[in-house]
């Protein structure tokens, strides 16, 4: 019947990723293919790198699917303060372990994993780990900032034989790259990487601002700024929290039909509208305005109108989205002393390795979908530029590249 093909589909993918993690590879340098990001505002180039065996704590995955994220593109475009080139993008993926350093015990080689940008390394003297208010670890923070691993150097090296930056901790734009340990989240073997990859990055951050930065209860009025990927995470995690009224605010009508099917009320486009669009947000859609907005567009303007159509007296706004650098926020103080808060949220406040392997069974077991947001698929690390092209389409959720 249909669910045993699909199994034996799975089956036999399964063992043609193990087949992939070759015990001849262990402890050895792997060359490969990897998109190499030379400098910033110049398209990404194939090359043939070598990746260095992992050292202890460390990981090394074969890329199975990488999905593009804007702040790849945000970094490409010379917009991220701690972007460094040459390096290797790529954050949002799916991956098979192929070997591992020293000391690793959480992963083995042919487990399947989700490397994750904000880490999780569960340790008792690390105060955010043992925190509920928090996902910030801050373990690798110093080093992942710099491009380098947690020992200060890089596993990258292109034909010439120099070094190459890390991205995220990450770099999943090769066919091969190295994690810390406490970067990888392992997910069960059924589950499909060219779709689990979203959970990565943007549909996590998405619903988590919801569920776990703000915590929207059912019958709240809620508020979104910006209709990509992230956005619409945040209409299907309001929807399924239960919300009441969700407002879907954007500059592109086209992006409206997708936000209604997941459970918009209302849908605006700012440019129609004479006037600030708090104002007509607060004051025409609602007297007060809503409980909880949320900025997914990084434009420091539309952070401040998303604040001030926050309800007075206890409305909530999340920041998501990246800003430029050297942007910063701005709003009059009397919009905080009446009430409002602003706050904001990375990686949607999961704790990485905990929570992503719950969110990627919740996926399989049909309580989130997340398939309409792959618009575009391609093949080939090479066909990395032409998913970049996609997601600057206006059309793009996310393009996903499988290796």
């Amino acid at each position: 019947d249909e669910k045993q093909s699909a199994f034996s589909m799975i089956t036999n993918s399964n063992k043609k990723l193990k087949m992939s993690t070759n015990d001849n590879t262990t402890g050895k340098p792997i060359t490969c293919k990897a998109m190499v990001a030379r400098a910033a505002k110049q398209p990404l180039t194939v090359k043939t790198i070598t990746v260095a065996p992992p050292k202890a704590g460390e990981v090394r995955v074969k890329v199975i699917a990488n999905a593009l994220c804007h702040t790849d593109v945000y970094t490409l475009d010379g917009h991220d303060p701690e972007g460094l080139f040459p390096c290797i993008l790529g954050h949002e993926a799916g991956c098979v372990v192929e070997s591992v350093g020293d000391g690793v015990t959480s992963v083995a080689p042919g487990d399947h994993v989700i490397p994750c940008y904000t880490p999780q390394c569960c340790e008792v003297s690390c105060e955010f780990c043992m925190s509920p208010k928090t996902n910030l670890c801050p373990k690798i923070r110093g080093t992942q900032g710099r491009g380098v691993m947690p020992d200060g150097s890089v596993r990258f090296k292109d034909e010439e034989g120099k070094d190459i930056y890390h991205f995220m901790g990450c770099s999943t734009m090769s066919e091969y790259t190295v994690l810390a340990e406490i970067s990888c989240a392992k997910i069960a073997k059924e589950a499909p990487l060219e779709k689990m990859c979203l959970f990565g990055c943007g549909v996590s951050t998405g619903m988590g601002a919801v569920w776990n930065t703000c915590k929207v209860e059912v019958n709240s009025t809620v508020a979104v700024f910006g209709l990509g990927a992230v956005g619409l995470a945040v209409i299907q995690g309001a929807k399924m929290a239960g919300a009441g009224r969700i407002i879907a605010v954007d500059i592109n009508p086209s992006k409206f039909p997708c936000a209604t099917a997941l459970g918009a009320t209302d849908c605006v486009d700012s440019t129609k509208i004479s006037g600030p669009i708090q104002n007509y947000i607060a004051g025409t859609l609602t007297k007060w305005g809503v409980d909880y907005s949320f900025d997914c567009t990084g434009n420091v303007n539309v952070m401040r109108a998303a604040l001030e159509c926050a309800h007075r007296g206890w409305g909530t706004s999340c920041i998501i989205g990246v800003a430029a650098s050297g942007h910063e926020i701005s709003t009059r103080p009397f919009q905080l002393v009446t009430g409002r808060v602003w706050k904001g949220t990375a990686f949607g406040g999961f704790k990485s390795r905990r929570d992503v392997p719950l969110l990627v069974q919740k996926c399989m077991d049909g309580a989130i979908v997340i398939d309409h947001y792959i618009t575009h698929n391609f093949e080939g690390v090479d066909k990395t530029n032409d998913a970049i092209d996609a997601l600057h389409s206006g059309d793009c959720l996310r393009a996903v590249v499988k290796y």
